[in-house]
Parts: C-alpha cells; structure tokens; sequence
C-alpha cells in the first residue's frame, strides 16, 4: 500500500458528487461507452468512497446509462468501509480494500479513475506522486479525476487528468473543472478554498491561478456592473467575459446553464 495513503473522514453524502457524473456523462460520453479492444473490460474506479458508497453506487447508476454492462469498482483503505459496502455489489459492481495502489486485475484496465475529497489534507508536493501512480491504470487516453468538493455537492473544484501513452509518464493536466449549483450564490473566490490541494495555495500573485482568478473576478464585477445580479445571471454572463481575457475558458451553452465552468490552459493547468 502506498505511503500517500491516509485515512479520511469518509462522510460523503448521497449526491455529492451527481454533479461530476452529469458532467462527465457529458464531456466524456465517448469514453464512458466505448468498447472496442481492451476498452471493453475497462473499469470506471472511485477510490475512497468513504463510510458509505453512495457516490460509487451513484455513479455506475449514472455511467451505465451509457454502458449497461460497465464493471465499477470502489477502492477504500478501510477495510470495514470495505466489507461492509460489499453489501451492495453485484456482478457489474464491486467493492475492495486499497489505496492508491488500486487493486485492480491484470485483466481490468480502468478507462476512468476518481479520487475527490481525498488529498485535501496532505502535503501538496506529493500530489504529483497520486497523480502518477493512479494514472498507471489507465488506459491511454483514459481519464483522471481528482479534486475537492463541499459536503453537500454546492461547489466542487476538479483536475481533469489525460493519460498519454505512456504509462509511467505523469498525466497531462488538461483541465480545471468549476460546477456551483448556486445555492451559496456566486462569486469566483468561492471556489478558492475547494481548489484541488495542489493549487489552494497558489493563489497569490506570480502564480497561474492567481491570474485565472484575478481576471475571472474582474470579468464577474464587469457582469454585475452591466446589471446581471442574480448568481446563475452572473455566471452564464461572466464566463464569455472571461474568455476574452484568458485562454482556454470553455463557453459551451450546456455547461454555463447548469453551473459548470472549464479552463483548459494552454499547455496544461501549471501546478
């Protein structure tokens, strides 16, 4: 078992994460569906489903609407947490205990990897290391997901993680994914404290994330000042503003209209 492993909390709470599975369901339908070669015994894996796996459960419900017959498998380090959400598995779905070395056969491929709300509290210099041995399992141009969100799902904050073709090389960090549902209103620096733990402390000047934040916080007060106030009003209206003055800011109408905002850096996210 790794030495990154630690144990969490493990308080998710039903719907947390449906949010991240709409998105994906969108964005990433190819993925999800594909089935030719190895891609038909591809897994979709959530590492440390917590105390109950109602975020695995979740999302194989969610997955499986584009693939019926999509094999899930949720990874925890505890192995109680792990027995007892074996009370849910069936043919298609299975729980085991693991950590960052997923515990996955030679014949299990994973097409999608997620680990939210795990590395909130370790040291951010050893992010990269997850990042890499996770994405181990991949197939090439499988994905990683790994980020914060609140515990109500209200806001959630994502790297989205590519993986090239080869499988020691660290994954390509293509995009940051933003997803407020609005409840807490909305202004940029709300999603500051559910960065992924790699960028929380970035946010200062000099750095990359500072500038995305310093513009799109500009481009928000432009919007309110041309009278658009109300926080779904605000965001939708925000982000075509903050496109014009960032690279990479996705303006898809899908996306704005339920909350999501995607910023695909030019050359990767910079950690």
């Amino acid at each position: 078992m790794s030495s990154l492993d630690t144990q969490t909390r493990g308080r998710t709470s039903r719907g947390r994460l449906r949010a991240l599975d709409a998105y994906l369901c969108h964005a990433e339908r190819e993925l999800l569906s594909r089935r030719d070669g190895p891609w038909a015994r591809a897994v979709f894996v959530d590492v440390g489903f917590g105390e109950h796996p109602w975020t695995t459960l979740e999302s194989a419900e969610a997955f499986r609407a584009l693939q019926p017959e999509l094999a899930v498998i949720g990874v925890e380090l505890d192995a109680e947490r792990a027995r007892a959400a074996s009370a849910h598995a069936d043919a298609r779905t299975h729980f085991r205990e693991g950590g960052f070395e997923l515990p996955l056969g030679e014949d299990e491929p994973a097409r999608l990897v997620r680990a939210m709300n795990l590395l909130r509290q370790g040291p951010p210099e050893r992010v990269p290391e997850v990042h890499r041995t996770l994405s181990r399992y991949l197939l090439p141009s499988g994905l990683l997901v790994e980020g914060s969100a609140d515990p109500e799902g209200a806001i959630l904050t994502a790297h989205l993680l590519r993986r090239g073709p080869d499988a020691e090389a660290p994954p390509f960090r293509e995009a940051l994914l933003f997803h407020t549902d609005f409840r807490h209103g909305f202004a940029p620096l709300l999603f500051r404290d559910w960065l992924p733990r790699d960028l929380r402390r970035r946010v200062r000047p000099g750095e990359p994330i500072h500038a995305f934040f310093s513009e799109w916080d500009a481009a928000w007060r432009e919007a309110r000042a041309a009278g658009h106030a109300a926080p779904p009003d605000a965001f939708h209206e925000t982000a075509p503003r903050l496109a014009a003055r960032t690279g990479g800011v996705e303006t898809d109408a899908w996306l704005l209209e339920r909350g999501f905002l995607v910023w695909k850096a030019e050359g990767g996210v910079s950690p």
